[in-house]
């Protein structure tokens, strides 16, 4: 286990900016080399957010690591960890999540943006809606799984978490440290 504040300047994997395709595709190298190597997982994340699917894909990758290196995999949170970096930091475990004084947290519901023309016979208009909503079931599912992830041995319930998620719910370092939602402030 690595002492809190090596932590602050040994990140071995880093993730700047948008989480998309590429985002993926750079944390799935980064951590294949950290997987290769004999050094522990400590993941830099600075974003304003993204894709939650990426999101999704890289927090997938980062379960893997932990269960076959045998090795821990720490989190370190610098500036902003916006929406799709909220799912990433949810990945590691809440003693091993770390913020800078600096990091602010947000967390907010999925989001869609998406027309629905309906133009045909009834039956096949019936089965688009039907195609969409499970869409939005399934992400609904998604997100209240992320959440839970994210609160667990928290001082939050997952209910306090969405009500805050419906109106962009931020947290400043010192109230996710309060929460329970990270392990501490990095300084």
């Amino acid at each position: 286990m690595l002492a809190p504040n090596e932590l602050l300047f040994r990140s071995n994997v880093q993730l700047y900016g948008l989480i998309d395709d590429n985002a993926v595709l750079n944390a799935i190298d980064g951590i294949r080399a950290v997987f290769e190597s004999d050094a522990h997982l400590v993941l830099e994340l600075n974003t304003l957010g993204g894709d939650a699917d990426a999101a999704r894909r890289i927090a997938h990758e980062v379960r893997l690591f932990r269960a076959h290196s045998g090795r821990d995999a720490y989190c370190i949170g610098k500036t902003v960890v916006y929406s799709a970096g909220v799912t990433i930091l949810a990945a590691f475990p809440k003693a091993c999540r770390f913020l800078t004084e600096d990091a602010v947290l947000l967390v907010h519901e999925r989001r869609t943006e998406k027309t629905l023309q309906l133009n045909g016979p009834m039956k096949s208009c019936i089965q688009i809606v039907r195609e969409e909503l499970a869409l939005l079931e399934t992400a609904s599912k998604l997100e209240l799984d992320g959440f839970a992830e994210l609160i667990d041995g928290s001082r939050i319930t997952v209910d306090e978490l969405f009500e805050r998620a419906t109106g962009n719910g931020y947290f400043f370092a010192d109230e996710a440290v309060e929460l329970g939602l990270v392990a501490g402030i990095l300084r």
